[in-house]
């Protein structure tokens, strides 16, 4: 019942729910992009699943908290500097993320002809799936772990059990969320090649900053969605203007009869 009745646990809930959401986007945008080398029929059916297994991990997360303390422990230490799990893997998904948006930005930049013939082949749904399955650990990982920090004052104020409550709520709202805005936010990033260009630039910003992380450089991600915010506000006045100037040089309906 503390969950109905606290302002804390509501509140604690909104901004939870809402920090869920901002992260989300990452995943829809690398779903959509994986997504489009699929036949169109396969489309809809990988982002669903893709979504569901990233609701799937970050609520397994939630009840492995103790796990993820785990992960923070160094395993080895190079040049002074301690490595954990959860740096290994998000350096790993950081560098994943680079291959895939540099990969995707040179072909675009470069045309069709200069891909590769092995990476032109459309992929399975298991492989979309599978690389889908690996950056959503990623994800869930970043974002699990700062739910954690961000819960730390409400488990103190009323109990372990309210922040897991809070934290499952706020993904399953965040993913309900995400699965009704995925499909039209997909097909607009895909049918607008500068939208898509920006997405792209977007996963990349997003790798360094894992692999920063996992060498406890963060940058932090308040900065990187500002930037994010203010490059798509701009982006959305080049879509307006070029809709203006195109109307503009639409040649005058003739009149019959």
């Amino acid at each position: 019942m503390e969950f109905f009745t606290s302002p804390s646990a509501w509140a604690g809930l909104a901004t939870l729910t809402l920090m869920e959401i901002i992260l989300g986007v990452d995943n829809i945008i690398f779903i959509s992009i994986l997504a489009s080398r699929l036949p169109p029929e396969q489309q809809s059916r990988a982002r669903l699943i893709g979504l569901a297994l990233a609701c799937i991990l970050r609520i397994g997360l939630i009840f492995a908290i103790d796990l993820i303390i785990g992960l923070e422990e160094p395993f080895f230490h190079l040049f002074g500097q301690g490595f954990a799990g959860r740096d290994l893997i998000l350096l790993g998904g950081g560098i994943f993320l680079v291959y895939k948006a540099t990969r995707e930005i040179y072909v675009k930049v470069e045309g069709e002809e200069y891909e590769s013939d092995s990476a032109k082949k459309v992929h399975s749904m298991g492989s979309a799936i599978i690389q889908i399955t690996l950056l959503n650990i990623v994800f869930s990982l970043d974002s699990i772990i700062t739910a954690v920090g961000m819960t730390t004052g409400l488990r103190d104020e009323l109990g372990e059990a309210v922040q897991l409550e809070v934290m499952i709520v706020s993904v399953l709202l965040s993913m309900g969320f995400m699965l009704a805005v995925g499909k039209p936010v997909g097909e607009f990033v895909m049918r607008h090649p500068s939208v898509k260009m920006l997405a792209l630039a977007f996963l990349l910003l997003i790798g360094v900053s894992l692999a920063a992380e996992a060498f406890h450089t963060a940058i932090p991600k308040a900065y990187i969605y500002s930037a994010m915010a203010f490059s798509v506000f701009v982006e959305t006045l080049n879509l307006m203007m070029r809709r203006r100037s195109n109307r503009k040089r639409m040649p005058p309906e003739i009149k019959v009869g």
